[in-house]
């Protein structure tokens, strides 16, 4: 599966590349392109997220009222999910499809040759058989990824092989904490970093607000709000703080990733985030307008 959508993002942009003959330049239409086509699948996903926050709250209510009988509360909870046409484990399928794009685009940034260029893997292991006679080491640090010695090593004389990686006065194969000695290598990250932290804290902020103004209506319908229960406003209060840490562990992990993979990938997953910011804020205000 991977490899497969590896390919296929491989096909589009070198296919840009054709155009551009920039490979930053590339990735960034690349990942444009890439939102555009993946936002109708956003756009669902928010409102899985919408609807699953109000099936929750149908789901405390049978949990109240048949806390006695685990049968009929478990059977009445099923039919809940029936009644909205609405998988329980919708969540996870997004989460699971968030992780082949990251991994498909990891493969595709650690083997241009491959996946983009779609060369022929004796014509690459020759190249790369080349490069370790030449270094008389396999295990040289400088093979970590190959296919990117051998752009570097070849690229110049061989134009079947030669991709412009430059972008910016920034190597795109440049790895982080293998070129650690250029600070210029850190630029990309650190920018990844603070958009990571600036999405977190609108999609925070947008949270907030939507819940505020939950709040509000509830009081002005003089709906009833369960406070005398201590251990489902614990229960609560744990989910609340299970998501922001999880929200703190995707971009660590993901920077942790940056670090010792090519900065093309680095480059992709910041315009990747720049885009997202002004997604959430759209898709807010989509919801915002459908809801009044």
């Amino acid at each position: 599966m991977l490899k497969f959508c590896a390919k296929i993002f491989g096909f589009v942009l070198n296919f840009i590349y054709g155009i551009v003959n920039n490979y930053g330049l590339a990735i960034i239409i690349f990942t444009v392109i890439l939102k555009l086509v993946l936002l109708p699948i956003t756009l669902k996903q928010q409102k899985t997220m919408k609807k699953s926050a109000y099936i929750q709250g149908k789901v405390r209510e049978i949990q109240d009222k048949y806390s006695s009988d685990p049968t009929r509360m478990n059977q009445e909870i099923m039919d809940l999910y029936k009644k909205e046409n609405m998988n329980p484990f919708s969540g996870c399928l997004s989460t699971i499809f968030q992780f082949i794009v990251i991994l498909s685009m990891f493969y595709l940034v650690s083997r241009p040759l491959t996946y983009m260029l779609n060369m022929n893997p004796e014509e690459i292991n020759s190249y790369i058989t080349t490069i370790q006679k030449e270094s008389q080491e396999s295990n040289n640090n400088t093979l970590r990824y190959p296919e990117i010695a051998v752009i570097n090593r070849f690229g110049n004389e061989d134009n079947k092989i030669n991709i412009n990686m430059d972008f910016l006065g920034l190597n795109l194969s440049s790895v982080p904490t293998q070129d650690y000695k250029d600070p210029k290598v850190f630029i990309i990250p650190i920018l990844y970093v603070i958009t990571s932290i600036a999405s977190m804290k609108i999609t925070t902020a947008l949270n907030s607000s939507k819940k505020n103004k939950e709040e509000k209506k509830n009081i002005k319908t003089n709906l009833p709000k369960k406070v005398d229960n201590n251990e489902d406003v614990d229960t609560a209060e744990m989910m609340e703080q299970m998501n922001k840490n999880m929200s703190l562990m995707m971009p660590i992990m993901t920077v942790s990733i940056a670090l010792i993979a090519p900065l093309g990938l680095a480059l992709y997953w910041f315009l990747s985030n720049l885009l997202s910011i002004g997604e959430r804020v759209l898709v807010y205000k989509v919801f915002k307008t459908e809801e009044e």
